[in-house]
Formats: structure tokens, sequence, C-alpha cells
């Protein structure tokens, strides 16, 4: 079975054609800047790649675009698009609805809808664009939303309620959701695959650490806490985003730097973290160069996102009583040896140990790197979120159902 995978951002459609069957990624792409001048769209696999200048008014010109370019040219993935058995989408907020990923119909189109005040620039923007376009271009072809908090509605109540009036709860929901959950159940069945552990077996923290950042709590299989909340600006320090600070900041600067709610959510989600810190970028390699010149504000930052994802790792192995594992993946977690090592500097005492060589910059792909004596075991399992939504699409259309079924 033929599988799209669309994640639509706000400007952007990144797409992959995935054979589920074979685990065969047949072509990729991202069309950019979409509404824009300045559109583009990149299309092909690793050499073949090319870039093109494209006009593209929406989110519906976008998807005709990648559409097009899968059945046209000599490096054509498929002869026609009847070759699409369906679709994937992934979508942040599944708020109470969903536990799992569904078959998308016009009901769950409005639980999207109505959701989409839990993650503002995620599902309304985005998400229903991305749908509303295939629906478009390709009517009649199953889709299916895959959502990033699904895998934490096993939260218990003392991880994702917040202690305030519970009234509030009550009226609006307001708990912890989590986020980066598809992440996160891939690289902890992957880890176990590494591990040569059942899942079941297993205490593991998880870390997905990029642009943006999330810890998780994974006991025996069972996601038991995260460390984004209501929205994905809660938690670990991040490119942007604060993370997790004083409430009582919000109201100060509100009122001494005269801003609105919009314009002080924007600050906290698009002008702090490692942008905000440094001064220089929101990207870890441009800190980490900026910091080995001297730069003190880039030393204070990159010191900053260290401890950040180190507190969590404490927090969590309080949590569940121990760790036999720690997992990192996506840009960050996978590509920079120096965060690791600074990471996991000091947690001697917790029985975690890095191993400096099998740490080195140049090795690539699933990895230990704690050392041989290590109690806690230390892992790196580069991400694969689009083979997720793609295998729960294929579940629910093929088989209708959905079954764990172990990553080999």
């Amino acid at each position: 079975m033929n599988v799209l995978v669309i994640n639509a951002g706000s400007s952007s459609l990144k797409y992959q054609l995935i054979n589920v069957e074979t685990h065969t990624l047949m072509a990729k792409g991202i069309c950019e800047r979409v509404g824009s001048a300045e559109a583009f769209h990149k299309h092909g696999l690793d050499d073949n790649e090319v870039v093109i200048d494209a006009k593209m008014a929406d989110h519906d010109d976008a998807m005709a675009l990648v559409l097009e370019s899968l059945v046209s040219g000599q490096d054509a993935a498929i002869a026609s698009l009847s070759e699409i058995d369906a679709v994937g989408h992934r979508i942040v907020q599944g708020g109470k609805y969903f536990d799992r990923s569904v078959l998308i119909d016009d009901d769950v189109i409005a639980k999207i809808d109505e959701l989409a005040e839990l993650a503002p620039l995620h599902n309304r923007c985005r998400r229903l664009m991305g749908i509303h376009a295939c629906m478009k271009h390709m009517p009649g072809i199953p889709m299916v939303a895959v959502f990033d908090t699904s895998f934490f509605t096993t939260l218990p109540p003392k991880a994702y309620m917040y202690p305030l009036p519970y009234e509030l709860y009550e009226k609006y929901a307001i708990r912890k959701y989590g986020a980066h959950g598809t992440s996160h159940r891939y690289i902890s069945e992957r880890a176990a695959v590494v591990l040569d552990e059942p899942l079941e077996d297993l205490k593991l923290i998880t870390l997905h650490l990029g642009n943006g950042c999330s810890a998780s709590a994974i006991d025996h299989g069972v996601a038991v806490d995260t460390s984004m909340g209501l929205t994905p600006l809660d938690g670990l320090m991040m490119g942007t985003r604060c993370g997790a600070i004083d409430p009582a900041v919000v109201p100060f600067v509100m009122e001494h730097e005269n801003l609105t709610a919009e314009e002080m959510n924007n600050l906290m989600n698009k002008q702090s973290g490692l942008l905000g810190i440094s001064g220089v970028s929101n990207d870890l390699r441009s800190v980490r160069t900026a910091s080995e010149e001297g730069n003190e504000r880039a030393m204070l930052a990159y010191d900053m996102f260290s401890n950040s994802v180190k507190k969590y790792i404490g927090q969590y192995i309080a949590v569940m009583g121990g760790v036999d594992a720690i997992v990192l993946t996506a840009g960050v977690g996978e590509n920079c040896d120096k965060m690791r090592r600074m990471i996991f500097a000091g947690l001697q005492p917790l029985g975690i140990k890095i191993d400096l060589e099998k740490n080195r910059k140049g090795l690539r792909g699933e990895r230990e790197i704690s050392t041989d004596d290590s109690e806690v075991r230390i892992v790196i399992i580069p991400t694969d979120e689009e083979y997720m939504i793609a295998r729960d699409t294929y579940q629910l259309v093929k088989e209708g159902t959905l079954e764990i079924t172990e990553l080999a």
C-alpha cells in the first residue's frame, strides 16, 4: 500500500510517499513559503533532489504541484495518482477527543477545528488546509489523522492536571496534552529493538531535541509524563520558545512592556529560547559557533539548554523510580556531540555514563553511546514520524484497526 504523508505548515507543505509493506520511501519534498512571491518547491530523493521556483498562492496550489511532481518526469515515483491508496495527516492537537489515529470524516474535521484554540499555530491554520487541499485534489481517497497528543492520553491525572481551580479544567479542559507524541512513540519502540528488550520491561526517558524540544517518561511502554503542556510552549528551553518559566513573569512583562496577550504569546513562542538568550540564532549550530568564539550570551544559552534537559532527566528518574535507558532524537539529539556530552556530564552518580569516543561527531544512525559499565544505557534513534503516520494509516485503511506491531 502506498501512503502519502502530509505535514502542512502555515506556509509550508512537507510530504513523503511511502510503501508501508516494503518500508520504502518512494518520494519526498517540501513546498516552502506558500502564499508568497518567494515560494519554491523541493522534490526528490537525496542526490536527485531539485529545487524549483513555483507560484503557490495557497495550499491548494501546493498540493496540485506535489501531485504533479509525483507522476511527472523521468524519475516519477508513480505512473498515476490511482497508485496512492491513502493519505495520512499529522495533526498536533487531539485534545480530549482522540486517543488514537482515526479515519477522517466531517465529524473529525469539526473536532480538529474546535481544538484549534489549544494549538492555534497548528490545527486551524495548518492541518485543515492540508486536509481540505487533499480532499479537493484526491476526492474519495481515504485519509487518516494521526495526532501528536494521542500517545500521552495514558498520563495519569497527577501528571496532566495543573494546580489551578478545578472549575477551569471542567470549563476549558485546561490540562497537559503534550506534543511530539508520534516521535516519542517511534523512538521508544525502536529503542526496545536496539536494546533487545521488550518495551513492556523498560523504563525509558525519551528526548526529542530539535528546534522544538520535549522529554517524556515511558514506564513499561506507557507514557506517564511529558514536558510539553496545554500547548507546545511548556517544558524544555527550545529554539525560539521559552519553555517553563515562572507564570508571574507573564503579567509582569505585559504590564511593564505594555504588551497585549497576543504580543506576549508571540514573545514567548517566537522570540525566546536560544534566540532570545543568545541574540544570535535559534539554531544550536550557530549558537555553538558563537559560544566557541567567545560570545558570552551564546555561552549562557548553550549552558541553559543543557541544564534544562538535565533537570528533566532527574525529574523523570524520580517519577518512574529509576530508568533503564535514555533515548535521544531530532536535529540536536542526533547530531550535536557537544550538547550530548554537556547534558550527561555529572550524571555518573545516577549510573549514567557517556562514552566520549562513541559520542564523537561523525557517526550517524541508530547507536548506543553509553560506556560498557553504564547502568543506564544511552541510545540515539533517528526519528521517523512519517513512517509512523504511514503505518497507522495503513492499519486503519487496510486492516480496519490499530494494533501495536514491532518496528523490526
